[in-house]
């Protein structure tokens, strides 16, 4: 079995910066990805644009060009592939990660395709590969989507969109503009504050002139082929649908953080155990790293403020 000084679990912007930053300090690493290079990303919206500005994406010291002031999908892609390139990181993209067990002093860690040893592992795993789920009657048909690529496949149909955040609320506007129906289900009074501020004139114009109908303080309760049942203030309404757009959020793979030995706490924000300063866990030996560290409280860490964490990690590994 190979043995590295760490094994990085999570090929995204934070996993990359992390392993960016072990090749400086002549660290042995392997970044282990169960999908393709930045999986998360390339499951975005084909047509999503980032909130944060180029720069504010950036890791190991090389530039982020873009065409606008933020960033697309597409744009995006491309960079990471060229600081991965640039910095010639050690990647095994679809490699899964399926056990981590002591191994003496060290860790053992069993992928999908080989084991190998390591003396300290950083978890930089995300969170969007893992929907919040209804846990409502239809919710496994075909119908039912937790992502979004592009709106062209829905056109003219009858489509609902489940939802108070960004994600949302993209699906509804684009889905509307290519001859969807849309109607939004959104179980709080309002839309989140966190709405990106040039979309939220146009979503709350499109309510407010009828094109995109709105049930605000309400809850879809059961999922048809043809149709869905909504329990709303005013009583159950069932209406006309052909696809369910749940972009109810998404959390981080808690089994595989507490076969691990991580503590995850049982409050509402499930934030697993970890020391803000050095990001070891109650495991002494494993990091995490990026917005894995925020539990339930997906809307608080991004790339732009978490990129810091690799320099915080490897600190403490080198004290």
């Amino acid at each position: 079995m190979n043995n590295f000084d760490v094994i990085i679990i999570g090929a995204g912007p934070i996993g990359l910066a992390c392993g960016i930053e072990a090749k400086k300090r002549n660290k042995t690493y392997l970044i282990l990805e169960k999908g393709c290079l930045v999986n998360s990303l390339f499951h975005y919206p084909t047509n999503m644009t980032f909130f944060s500005t180029s720069d504010r994406l950036e890791i190991g010291e090389i530039p982020f060009v873009s065409h606008g002031d933020k960033p697309t999908r597409r744009e995006s892609l491309e960079y990471y592939r060229r600081v991965a390139d640039a910095w010639k990181l050690n990647i095994h993209t679809y490699e899964m990660v399926e056990d981590i067990s002591r191994y003496e002093r060290l860790f053992k860690i069993k992928t999908s395709r080989a084991e190998c040893i390591s003396s300290n592992i950083i978890i930089a795993t995300g969170f969007y590969d893992n929907p919040n789920l209804l846990n409502i009657p239809g919710e496994d048909k075909a119908k039912v989507k937790h992502y979004f690529d592009e709106a062209h496949p829905y056109a003219y149909l009858n489509i609902a969109v489940i939802g108070a955040g960004n994600s949302a609320v993209d699906v509804a506007l684009e889905t509307y503009r290519r001859g969807s129906s849309v109607t939004m289900i959104i179980r709080e009074e309002k839309f989140k504050d966190t709405i990106k501020y040039w979309v939220k004139p146009d979503i709350e114009n499109r309510i407010n002139e009828g094109s995109i109908k709105a049930f605000f303080n309400s809850e879809i309760s059961v999922i048809r082929d043809a149709e869905i049942d909504i329990l709303t203030p005013e009583g159950k309404v069932t209406i006309k649908n052909d696809f369910v757009f749940a972009m109810t959020g998404y959390h981080p793979d808690y089994k595989f953080l507490r076969n691990a030995g991580i503590n995850v706490f049982n409050d509402a924000n499930i934030i697993p155990e970890f020391n803000e300063k050095t990001f070891e866990t109650n495991v002494k030996g494993i990091y995490l790293a990026g917005v894995v560290c925020g539990g339930m409280e997906t809307g608080k860490l991004f790339i732009e403020n978490t990129r810091y964490h690799a320099e915080k990690i490897f600190d403490h590994i080198d004290s």
